[in-house]
């Protein structure tokens, strides 16, 4: 390059030209063999040598020439002492940029491994809490459920059991009485009885078992409350109810065991009617009795109580509960969205840290190059290497903006 310079210009002026060249001639060869240098490593080794050498090189460098290109500056300036100061102090903020790239750099990544080890254990936190949650969720469960089921309240489960036992009956009595009921529809209009007779039977079965329960509580109110005319009223509902039932209903269950006990007396025992009908109303006793007992008494009120859309009326003996002013209840989705407001926080918060990181690093350097370019320009500085945070480093236009030529005084 310099041979080609050289012979562009007149031979009179070579001479002259090679002289005054000497601070800038080696300067070329320099950043070749620098290049020359660093581009000899390859794979993971070429990149650490870019990432770590190549920006602290290139800054060098620049200072190498921004150096003695003042030199040629220094017999037309004012205060050269100040100048050759200002130009030394800036090496020493280049010597500082290089160290604080290098460390900020290990910074970064030490940072990086930080969290990669901070959010590997939050996440084998999470796994393990999860874990926990499910061998402890059974016992969570049944002691929330045995907490509640021992609090005074509605008797859902005497309710459902209730229910169920209604259906299951309904259920028996429609597949013993549906030949029955077939066959009399039949001989009535001559015709074979409709797809839908099944599911009608089974919903008035339904209603008529679940109201012999209703009967039963009417019974048992009116022996409460010691009212002998309603009681009266209700034993005679109670016994009609029971006749029905047992002619229609129990008669059908024990009408099929009386083979089996025929079978077994050898035929020397044929049951009558009334050895049936007797034997079906000691079953329908002896079924609601026992369901009455267990369960029906408890399940029967809140029933009524659904039908008649009225509340329950409070049993006997119970503690009554003070009325306490309703918890205003908060929207299911606040508690996420404050959660989620949170985490966004959180985020943001780090996502400076790490541009902070990242960032300063190659500030320091980019700072100390426009430092050595300013002081040919102006003499003086115009960044304070290092900077204390990012926010500081975010002034750089507007410190850029604010720079102005200002003439100097002639020395004394």
């Amino acid at each position: 390059m310099k041979a080609l310079m050289t012979d562009m210009i007149s031979e009179p002026w070579q001479n002259l030209f090679e002289l005054l060249s000497v601070p800038i001639a080696w300067i070329p060869d320099f950043t070749r063999n620098i290049f020359d240098y660093l581009s000899m490593p390859d794979g993971w080794m070429a990149t650490f040598t870019y990432l770590f050498l190549f920006l602290p090189v290139m800054l060098v460098l620049g200072g190498i020439w921004i150096t003695q290109l003042s030199l040629y500056t220094l017999p037309f300036r004012s205060g050269r002492v100040n100048f050759i100061k200002t130009m030394l102090m800036a090496w020493w903020d280049t010597a500082m940029a290089i160290w604080l790239f290098w460390v900020g750099l290990g910074r970064v990544v030490f940072v990086a491994l930080g969290w990669l080890l901070g959010l590997g254990r939050l996440a084998l936190q999470i796994v393990m809490e999860i874990f926990r949650q499910l061998i402890i969720f059974p016992f969570t469960k049944t002691g929330q459920m045995t907490q509640s089921y021992f609090q005074p309240g509605v008797p859902w489960v005497a309710f459902l059991m209730l229910v169920f036992w209604g259906l299951l009956e309904a259920v028996i009595f429609t597949y013993t009485l549906f030949p029955t009921v077939t066959e009399v529809l039949s001989g009535m209009d001559g015709q074979q009885a409709s797809a839908f007779m099944g599911p009608i039977l089974f919903i008035f079965l339904s209603v008529l078992i679940l109201g012999s329960f209703a009967c039963l509580q009417a019974l048992a109110d009116a022996i409460n409350h010691k009212d002998y005319k309603y009681m009266i009223q209700m034993v005679l509902v109670e016994i009609f109810v029971m006749t029905f039932e047992v002619l229609f209903l129990y008669r059908e269950l024990v009408d099929a065991i009386t083979p089996w006990i025929a079978q077994q007396t050898g035929e020397k025992f044929l049951p009558g009617i009334g050895f049936t009908l007797s034997l079906a109303a000691f079953g329908w006793v002896g079924i609601r009795g026992m369901t009455w007992f267990l369960f029906g008494q408890y399940g029967t009120p809140p029933l009524l109580a659904i039908i008649s859309r009225r509340p329950m009326l409070q049993l006997e003996g119970a503690p009554s509960q003070v009325s306490t002013p309703p918890v205003p209840i908060k929207p299911w989705w606040q508690a996420p969205l404050q959660d989620l407001k949170r985490e966004i926080g959180w985020l943001h918060e780090k996502a400076h840290e790490v541009l902070e990181f990242v960032t300063l690093p190659f500030i320091h350097l980019v700072a100390g190059l426009l430092n050595f370019a300013m002081i040919l320009v102006t003499g003086q500085p115009v960044f304070m290497i290092p900077f204390k945070n990012f926010q500081e480093a975010l002034q750089m236009r507007e410190t850029l903006s604010s720079a102005r030529l200002q003439p100097r005084k002639a020395a004394v």
